[in-house]
Formats: C-alpha cells, sequence, structure tokens
C-alpha cells in the first residue's frame, strides 16, 4: 500500500513506516501532521487516482525532527570584467 501525496509544492510516494523528508514543515517535533492532499491511492489491487485529489483520503505521519540541508555554493564569474560574487544558500 502506498499513496502520492503533494506537500510543500512537490510530490513524494509515501509507505507505512517510511521516513521522508519534507521542507519547511510547520508543526513542531513530535506533532502529528495530517495530509490530505492524496493524488494516488493503492490498497491492494485496487487504485484510487484523484482528479487533481482524493476527496476524504488523508495521510498521517509524525514530525520526528527538524533539520537544514548542506550549504549550497553559487558562484558568479565574468570573464575579463573583474567580476566574481560568491553566495551561500542553505533550504530550511
Amino acid at each position: 500500500m502506498f499513496a502520492v501525496v503533494r506537500t510543500g509544492g512537490k510530490q513524494f510516494k509515501v509507505k507505512e513506516d517510511m521516513k521522508i523528508k519534507i521542507p519547511s514543515l510547520p508543526a513542531k517535533v513530535g506533532e502529528e501532521v495530517v495530509f490530505s492532499e492524496i493524488l494516488l491511492l493503492t490498497a491492494g489491487d485496487k487504485r484510487y487516482m484523484g482528479n487533481p485529489t482524493i476527496k476524504g483520503a488523508q495521510v498521517k505521519a509524525e514530525v520526528l525532527r527538524h533539520g537544514r540541508d548542506d550549504k549550497q555554493i553559487i558562484y558568479k564569474y565574468r570573464k575579463r570584467k573583474g567580476y566574481h560574487l560568491k553566495q551561500g544558500h542553505r533550504q530550511d
């Protein structure tokens, strides 16, 4: 059994007891989160597809921890112009 959930502007394929990394979830550690935007749901041999979502379906999850991604380095350079720009970014 699995479902495709839309949250944070992305889609995630989730199964029971599966850990996923979702960006910027507004919940505290230990809280239960309910995802109601279910795009696809399978149960045994049956498949349910939403148009665009399945009404009444929901997936419950628990927030284990909050974290940040590794730093991404953005480096811009223009040849022969003396232009160098180095920036860093960490996604929540």
